[in-house]
Parts: C-alpha cells; structure tokens; sequence
C-alpha cells in the first residue's frame, strides 16, 4: 500500500515541494489516511520527523498503529507532563525518561563527533508536551561527555558533574538518572541507553567499558564508547549557581533555565514537521494556555504561587515562530485549499456493519475492476476463509491481501483507473480498534530487597537455626575483611551473625493467633525435632494429595470442543488487545477445558 501511496503524482508532487523549500498547504487527507502518507514520507526524507498531534491519546494511537506501515522505523514518544502547567507535582519516572531519550536522539545531530541514529527518528507528540519548556539545547549539548576507553577521568569529577547533571547516587544501580560508586567502578544509567554501563578504571584512566544487566549484573555486551547525557531536563548545578533552594524539580525549570525552549529547538536541519490537523491543533494549545492563566490567576490568589513567576511554557504564537523556520506541512483539511496535492483521491471506506455476504460481493466487485485490496482484521483467519468460498463460487482468480492486525479505520485512493482499498473490523464489523494495554516491565530487585523489609525486633526464622529476634544489620571483621552481617538473637541471647548473601535463609516469623513465639535455644536438637515433625506432617498431606490427584486422572470429566468462529468473532470484539501473559491464561484454560479428565487450575489476576 505504501509502494501504491509513493507513487502517486500528488504524493510526488510533496517530496519536490519539501526539497525546494516550498510552502506547503495542508494535504486534505481524511484521518485513516494521515499515518500511511506520514510512513511513506518518514522512508524517503530520511531526516527526523516530529508528527504533532491535539491529544495523547492521538499521539500513542499513531505511534503504535506506526508498526503496521513502517516496521524498521525509529519511533520515539515526547510525552506531555503529567501535572499541568502551575501544578507543582512529580513529572512521572516514564516520562522523564522517554523525553530525555528523544532529547537526546535529537542532540547527537548537533554535538561534534556524536554517532547519529542509522535510521532517522519518527517523534509522535502532543501539542502539550511541545509547549511545556525544557532545558535550552545549548545548554544540553554543553553537558554531554563523552567517555571512551583508554581516556582519563578524575573519579571525583565524573561524580560531581553527575550530581550536577541530575544523577542521584545508590548503592546498586536498578534505575535509569542513577549511578553507583564502589573504589575504581563506576555504574550509570543514562536515560539514552537501554542498559546500565560499568566502567572500569586503572588509576584515572578508564579501562573497560560494558553494558550489564540490572537483575543479575553480567555483562551483556563491550563498548568501545558512550554517552552520558543530562538524567533530567532541569540542572541541580545550575539550580546552585541561581541559588535556588530546596528541592529541584521540573516545577522550577523556568526558574533555573530562563531561557524559552522546546522540542522543536532540537530538531536538526532538515526536519520535516507533520501536523495531523492544524486547527484542532491549534485549538487545543489555545485551550490549554486559558486553563494555566485561570490556574494560575486561583495560586496567586491563594498565595501559593509568587507573583513573578514565570511562564513555564511556551504560547502557540511561540510556537508558530519557531516553526516557521522548519519545513513543516498539515496533513488534515484545515489549511488546504478545495483541491490539495491529494485532492478528492482519498475517500473513506465503505461500512458493511457485520454483513459479511455484502462485504465478500463488495471484494469480488473491486477486484474484478483491478483494485487493490488489503484487509487487517482481528479475524482475518475467519474472513480468509469466508473469501475462498466466496472466491470458488464466483470464480474470481484475485485475491485481497488478508493480514492479521488491528488498525483504527480504513480508506480508499484512487488515481485515475487505479485504486486501492484498505478494509478494517470498523468497516467490516463497525467494531472501534481495541485499546493497547502496555504490559508492566517488572524492575530489577536490588540484592539488599530480601531482607530491606525486615526491622529490628522482628520474630525471623531462620532456615537451619530456627526462631529468633532481629536485632538488626551490623559489620563484623573476619579474616581482616569487614562484611556486612544480620544479627538475629536467640534463647539465652546467645546472636548468629548472617552473611547479607544469605538473606534468603531468613523469612518473617508468622505464627497462630499473633503471639509472640519462643526463641530457640542454638546448640541444641530442638530446632532439629521441629522440622522433623513438621516433615512427616507435610508427608502425611502430601499422601493425600497423591491420592486425591491419583483419582482425579482417572475420573472422566466433560472435554468440550474447540472454538468456533462464532466464539472467534465474540474474542475479537473484545475493546482491549490482550496482553502476552492473558493470552497465555487464556489458551491454558481452553486447553485444559477440552480435555477428558477434570479441570484443576487457580487464575488470578490483577485489578
């Protein structure tokens, strides 16, 4: 589809206009369509593009509807601030860092010997998050280092320029904008980077360089060199050298960083703007400014905020200025005249509301006339096999493109007796496309989370000593090595001294009818007999078990038969896309259901 878009004399027409620097008015382009055209452009400009859109919501849609059209694309998220503009609330760790890998993509353009991405970045932002100000670029690319092997560095400086920069210090390295020191290594976790890197020093020069995973800390790859860019968009330092107190937030970015910036002040020379509709647009950029005034003029009538403080975004005006100097085009209808570059080629798809027979006539009637025809659909497997009946009948000898998918409409370009349909479950069905769910990436665990939930004074148990008090985490010195044990005590005060790597041998004491429990005495057999009883107890239940289990195999229980299309077409219409582990709930329960013998499974589930 994007081969037949590309070679549209209109579409053409846009490419000669953009390389000679001609204003371009708005492409006229119905909603479904915006995104394919937007791909196409993406492939052949080869510079980065922002696609600016009126809502989040719109933002993510074409983002992740972008893996359809362009599979090899460099997409990338700017998100707007979580709180509005006043609010003084945290920007949200998801936030912070996807806008600071954007920022930083955007800036490898402009720092000197900066490796540029292979495949230039396709940016997808809502009008808020372009109006909310960051840190200047100049001031940016002035931060960033680079550090390469063989190259020397003060410990001590790389440190104290990270704290500057917004990297906050751990013992263990879990989270991006954090760093860890421990004698000649250094970890860190620049926001553009996917891992965390170690560096490695002999003396003041820097030794080795290597990705590791957070989780079990090996090594995961060797790098040669890399990047350590800014872990927030305001600066600690330069929140110091304004004398700014307290707490540094995203709140005081105007107040640390007078000068006015945005997104658009990175984009390098030869970015290509995309503004889905100009108006809409527009109008909520408008909408959000007169919401700020009336939030602010309620703070400084409450005296919760000070009367000069200033602006902490940037006005559509503002923005138009900027834009002004970057090749940028509306690929909606508000500024294009009657016959854009498009013109009445592009029309939406015809609905059928889930009448499948006019549907497959429908098909075979644009086929036999030489158009092309994709179908995406949640049921393709259904409709494919719908068609070949359809196909055998008519004696058709064309067959559409049928594809498994999910996409939000469909539409239909012709080109004077050529054409080409794309058909979705809303034309097909008049079903909406069901919403992403992002499935939560679990963090890594730092090795101190065994036992960082436990106090001082709790009843542990521990796996070969048995019940005592915690008195709590000391250091001991043993063959002239300090270590850090947990000192957990016993019947007569007798301590045990318990390695930190062998947290796992201690768990929370949790007894009947919350009494406290009595200390075991260490040295003697008593702990010993108490796990023998409770051995032969759990024998005993297992025995029971095997038996119960032993009869359920050979009980006959209802298998029940395997879905059916109508049980297809009633999971397709479900609004949500399923996330990897329900599907995988799903098809062990379905599994388990068609079987003989009787179901034995425990599905839980999150709210």
């Amino acid at each position: 589809m994007l081969e037949f878009i590309r070679s549209l004399p209109g579409y053409s027409k846009i490419l000669s206009s953009l390389g000679s620097g001609e204003t371009i008015p708005g492409l006229g382009l119905i909603r479904s369509a915006r995104l394919p055209v937007a791909a196409a452009l993406a492939m052949d400009v080869s510079t980065p593009v922002l696609v600016l859109t009126d809502r989040s919501e719109r933002a993510f849609t074409l983002g992740d509807e972008l893996k359809f059209w362009y599979t090899e694309a460099n997409r990338m998220g700017f998100p707007a601030p979580n709180p509005l503009f006043y609010e003084q609330a945290a920007w949200g760790n998801i936030t912070r860092r996807e806008r600071l890998q954007t920022l930083a993509t955007l800036a490898a353009y402009h720092v000197p010997g900066s490796t540029r991405p292979a495949i230039s970045p396709i940016i997808f932002a809502p009008v808020r998050a372009i109006m909310a100000r960051t840190l200047p670029r100049r001031d940016f690319i002035r931060i960033v280092r680079m550090i390469k092997i063989g190259t020397n560095h003060t410990i001590d400086e790389l440190v104290r320029h990270w704290v500057e920069i917004g990297y906050q210090s751990a013992d263990t390295v879990l989270e991006v904008g954090y760093f860890s020191r421990r004698g000649g290594i250094l970890d860190i976790w620049p926001p553009a980077e996917k891992f965390p890197i170690r560096m490695e020093f002999f003396g003041d020069e820097v030794d080795t360089l290597r990705q590791f995973d957070p989780v079990s800390q090996r090594t995961l790859s060797k790098l040669e060199a890399f990047r350590i860019t800014p872990a927030r968009e305001v600066l600690p330092g330069a929140a110091e050298k304004a004398g700014i107190t307290g707490e540094v937030d995203e709140f005081k970015l105007p107040l640390v960083h007078p000068a006015h910036a945005s997104l658009l002040d990175y984009l390098p020379r030869g970015s290509l703007v995309l503004i889905d509709d100009l108006q809409t647009v527009q109008t909520a950029a408008n909408d959000i400014e007169e919401k700020a005034v009336k939030l602010r003029a309620d703070l400084l009538k409450e005296n919760i905020l000070a009367e000069d403080f200033p602006i902490p975004y940037l006005t559509w005006s503002e923005l138009q200025d900027t834009l002004s100097g970057l090749k940028w085009l509306e690929l909606g209808r508000s500024s294009s005249p009657e016959t854009g570059y498009f013109g009445e080629a592009v029309q939406p798809g015809q609905r059928f509301g889930g009448r499948l027979k006019p549907f497959n006539d429908f098909v075979g009637d644009r086929l036999n006339n030489n158009a092309r025809v994709m179908i995406v659909s949640r049921q393709a497997s259904r409709l494919d096999d719908l068609w070949k009946e359809r196909q055998q009948e008519a004696g058709i000898k064309a067959s559409p493109e049928i594809i498994d998918g999910t996409l939000s409409d469909g539409w239909e370009i012709t080109d004077g007796n050529r054409s080409a349909l794309l058909l979705t479950d809303s034309e097909i069905f008049g079903w909406e496309r069901p919403q992403i769910r992002q499935r939560h990436t679990p963090s890594a665990e730092a090795p101190e989370a065994g036992y960082a939930d436990f106090k001082a004074g709790d009843w542990v148990v521990h796996m070969d000593y048995g019940i005592g008090r915690l008195i709590g985490l000391v250091k001991r010195n043993i063959d002239e090595t300090t270590g850090e044990f947990l000192c957990v005590e016993y019947d007569n005060g007798d301590q045990l001294f318990v390695p930190v790597h062998q947290a796992d041998r201690l768990s929370r004491y949790i007894g009947p009818g919350g009494e406290p429990p009595s200390p075991t005495r260490l040295g003697s057999t008593e702990w010993a007999t108490a796990r023998q009883h409770a051995s032969e107890a759990v024998q005993q239940v297992a025995r029971e078990l095997l038996d119960l289990y032993a009869r359920r195999q050979v009980s006959e229980g209802y298998g029940f038969h395997g879905d059916t299309p109508w049980q297809y077409e009633l999971e397709a219409s479900f609004p949500y896309i399923e996330t990897k582990d329900q599907m995988s709930a799903i098809r062990s329960v379905k599994k388990d259901m068609e079987a003989s013998r009787p179901m034995d499974r425990l599905l839980c589930g999150d709210v």
